[in-house]
């Protein structure tokens, strides 16, 4: 066994891209550390997100601590700023997505449970406050992330990242991955 580099790594990385075309964001709501900022701009990058609707006092993507964590990658994405959440989530269900907020509610469902294709934009919240009341009331659905060890929850890209792989493992299991193994449904689980 060997690790992919150059050509074939970009070869491999294309085929899984063609063959999960469901569509990907995130909605950024007063997120505090300009460092979870880039994470999550790097996260969306690999994953193939579209956009990323930030709201609120989020650190831009061209801040000095955003650009060291998401070294460069947020040339892949389109980013545009809100004055108010109800303005992101506007923006992102006019541009087609089912807006799906990331936290630890009463009527949050787990994840895995959740329906994150064909178009989701997962809304993100504060590191230590989580997502506003307002923004809830605005979501389609919130999901959360079960966990199985004493820590209650996890840091925002962490989640943004979980999140991410989520969806896009929703997708490759509908139509299917590039080397042809089973991911598994939603009713395989």
């Amino acid at each position: 066994m060997k690790q992919l580099r150059g050509t074939e790594l970009k070869r491999l990385h294309r085929s899984w891209r063609r063959s999960n075309e469901f569509r990907l964001a995130m909605i950024l709501e007063n997120l505090q550390s300009p460092f979870n900022v880039g994470s999550v701009v790097r996260t969306g990058a690999a994953m193939g997100a579209e956009k990323l609707y930030l709201t609120g006092d989020t650190p831009s993507v061209r801040s000095a601590g955003a650009q060291k964590a998401a070294m460069g990658t947020d040339k892949y994405l389109k980013v545009e700023h809100f004055p108010t959440v109800a303005e992101a989530v506007a923006a992102a269900k006019a541009d087609g997505f089912k807006v799906v907020g990331l936290e630890l509610a009463d009527e949050a469902v787990p994840m895995f449970a959740a329906e994150l294709t064909p178009a989701v934009a997962f809304v993100l919240g504060h590191e230590d406050r989580g997502i506003t009341p307002e923004a809830l009331a605005l979501c389609d659905q919130v999901v959360f992330v079960p966990q199985l060890g004493r820590v209650g929850s996890l840091n925002v890209s962490a989640a943004a990242t979980v999140a991410c792989y989520e969806a896009r493992r929703q997708g490759y299991a509908i139509s299917g991955t590039p080397d042809g193994s089973d991911v598994g449904g939603l009713d395989d689980e």
